[in-house]
């Protein structure tokens, strides 16, 4: 049985520049492109080994592809780190730069299936956040500013700002969009409060 990829992309160039590329890369897999979500949701959504949908359509139905995580990878125009288990690939690179990142993307993938290969200091930079980092995680997600965070919470700027700083630490993303995803990824936040 061959592998089945779903490209969920409204932009055609885009999606059919990346079908060729997967194409020539996995001559075995089946992959079909989709110009929106509901197009995926009409077809068999759950048969696909992964999806490659964008940002923008992976926040407006974050509930479904947080439940299918490991196959996700979001398409991006920029440089945004691989957020604990949410891989990411970005559209605008050159073509043997996006081979690469695909290689790379699958090379990772199999690390995740199978944690005993995955290096052990990959796995110790990863630690839980504490309740109240999780608590300001969310308030800066939503916009607040440090000031506005210790008002919310009634705790002083500087305790807000060594939160800010170990929530970075911890998750190695220091922009906010990064932390966004992050915090739709595991259920902090849902993406229409953002």
């Amino acid at each position: 049985m061959k592998p089945e990829i779903a490209i969920i992309e409204p932009n055609t160039l885009t999606a059919l520049g990346l079908r060729t590329i997967l194409e020539e890369m996995l001559p075995a897999a089946i992959v079909r492109v989709f110009a929106s979500f509901g197009a995926l949701t009409d077809d068999t959504p759950d048969m696909y080994a992964h999806y490659f949908v964008t940002s923008q359509l992976f926040f407006e139905h974050s509930a479904f592809f947080r439940e299918r995580q490991r196959k996700t990878i979001v398409l991006t125009t920029g440089e945004t780190p691989l957020l604990n288990g949410l891989p990411t690939l970005n559209v605008l690179l050159p073509q043997d730069a996006l081979v690469k990142s695909i290689l790379d993307l699958q090379r990772r993938g199999h690390e995740r299936s199978h944690p005993a290969a995955a290096s052990a200091a990959a796995q110790d930079n990863y630690r839980e956040l504490s309740p109240r980092e999780q608590e300001v995680l969310v308030l800066v997600v939503k916009g607040l500013i440090n000031k506005e965070i210790a008002e919310k919470l009634n705790i002083s700027l500087t305790t807000v700002i060594t939160h800010r700083k170990n929530i970075t630490e911890k998750l190695g993303i220091k922009a906010v969009s990064g932390l966004a995803i992050y915090a739709v990824m595991h259920g902090y936040i849902e993406a229409g409060s953002i």
